[in-house]
């Protein structure tokens, strides 16, 4: 093997062990060029420009090594015949065809950049990371509201006076605006249904959104907080220019308590600061900021809300959704059990035994009830029907989720009940003799 062979392996082991080191990996495609090998000549060449892609001797060899003329102010055109000069590459279309910016200092970078297409793999396939690790763009965009949706609240079973409720302090002035415009009522201020679990909040919120004909976007503690300073706030932020953009939208606040608990009793700076947004947001930036936004929020603590949320302006209405009456349990019992195989139910009295459970307490019910003859099916071999029997046994062995929540509700509305926040709770436990 010659000398300058050897030298050329040397180097090649040099610039593997450097790859980043363009002048060594310029010297090596140069000695390439001269003993004859374009194709790897051009292929180091091309590595070196992704690494210094303004470097003058890099597209130099690259010009000589597609055959390219050199600049004409180039001092190596004086010299008779350069001893590195190799023979002209034929290019695939004349030079004089290309465009005058596909020619800058005498050379053809598109003919250039089709040769080397298929040797130089891209250097990004993939769009970076943010600084936080997140590859999610981060723009409002990025929260899917739910188009108007066909619930009603003549879809709510029973629940009169709830519906009434929402019709007087919330659902009439939106929908009559002229009435609203002459009796100079605004739109600004959000609702806040507070109550036991299970009892259907989020139902309601949803069937809200279908009287106004607006969007509803469903936010919780999970969408909003996040373990990088300042995400949490601009997460908060953005929900609300999503809402804003696809306005007329109902911005449905679930465990308002996580999302908004009093700051006061808060040790991390980053969730004041979340509360702090929220509370900005709002506001609004202007008067006219948030029309057409309609903010309905959730808990079972509303004790444990920040005050500041529940001024006037804010959520300044309370709505106390209560474990549902009679006519409600007859529609969520008929709903739960309407596809199963059941026989001789009286809705009627069944809606009577379960004085006191909350929706989920009765959706548990039909889901216990089926269980039981299900599991007796599989026992004997022969199916059997879903009857009285077991759904009064299965109410029987329910106990309602809802009694460790009037237990500590109890205690806020006789001694915490300032300016009459608790009125309707208040005279619920009267009525059901719970205090």
């Amino acid at each position: 093997m010659s000398e300058e062979s050897a030298l050329v392996r040397s180097l090649r082991g040099a610039v593997a062990a450097a790859p980043e080191d363009v002048p060594l990996r310029l010297h090596l495609a140069e000695l390439l060029l001269e003993a004859g090998h374009h194709d790897a000549a051009i292929t180091e060449v091309a590595v070196a420009l992704q690494h210094a892609p303004g470097d003058e001797k890099a597209r130099e060899l690259m010009g000589r090594a597609m055959g390219a003329p050199a600049p004409a102010s180039a001092p190596v055109q004086q010299t008779p015949a350069p001893v590195q000069q190799t023979p002209p590459v034929t290019p695939a279309a004349p030079v004089q065809e290309k465009p005058a910016d596909a020619r800058r200092g005498g050379f053809d970078w598109q003919a250039a950049e089709g040769e080397i297409r298929d040797v130089v793999p891209p250097r990004f396939v993939e769009s970076p990371l943010r600084a936080d690790g997140n590859d999610d763009p981060g723009d409002a965009d990025a929260w899917e509201v739910d188009a108007p949706g066909t619930v009603r609240l003549a879809d709510v079973g029973g629940m009169q006076d709830v519906k009434d409720r929402l019709e007087a302090a919330f659902l009439a002035p939106m929908r009559n605006p002229e009435l609203r415009k002459l009796y100079g009522k605004s739109l600004r201020g959000g609702l806040l249904l507070y109550g036991p679990p299970g009892c259907g909040k989020t139902f309601i919120a949803r069937a809200v959104a279908g009287e106004l004909g607006a969007g509803f976007l469903s936010v919780s503690v999970n969408d909003v907080l996040d373990m990088w300073i300042g995400n949490s706030e601009r997460n908060m932020h953005e929900i609300f220019a999503t809402a804003r953009r696809q306005a007329p939208c109902v911005v449905f606040l679930d465990e308002l308590d996580a999302l908004g608990g009093k700051r006061s009793r808060t040790q991390h700076s980053g969730m004041r600061n979340t509360v702090n947004q929220l509370l900005t947001e709002l506001d609004g930036i202007d008067a006219q900021a948030n029309e057409g936004v309609f903010v309905l929020a959730a808990t079972n603590l509303p004790w444990d809300v920040d005050l500041a949320l529940r001024r006037p302006g804010r959520l300044d209405r309370t709505l106390l959704v209560l474990p549902p009456d009679a006519p409600a349990r007859e529609a969520i019992l008929r709903y739960h059990l309407k596809d199963r195989p059941i026989e001789n139910v009286d809705l009627a009295k069944l809606a009577k035994v379960t004085d006191g459970l909350s929706g989920a307490d009765l959706a548990h019910v039909c889901e216990s009830a089926a269980e039981t003859a299900l599991l007796d099916s599989a026992r004997t071999g022969t199916v059997r029907m879903i009857g009285m029997k077991d759904l009064l046994g299965a109410a029987k062995a329910v106990v309602p989720s809802t009694e460790a929540w009037f237990s500590s509700a109890r205690n806020v509305a006789m001694f915490a009940n300032e300016g009459g926040t608790y009125d309707d709770l208040l005279a619920y436990l009267k009525k059901r003799r719970k205090l």
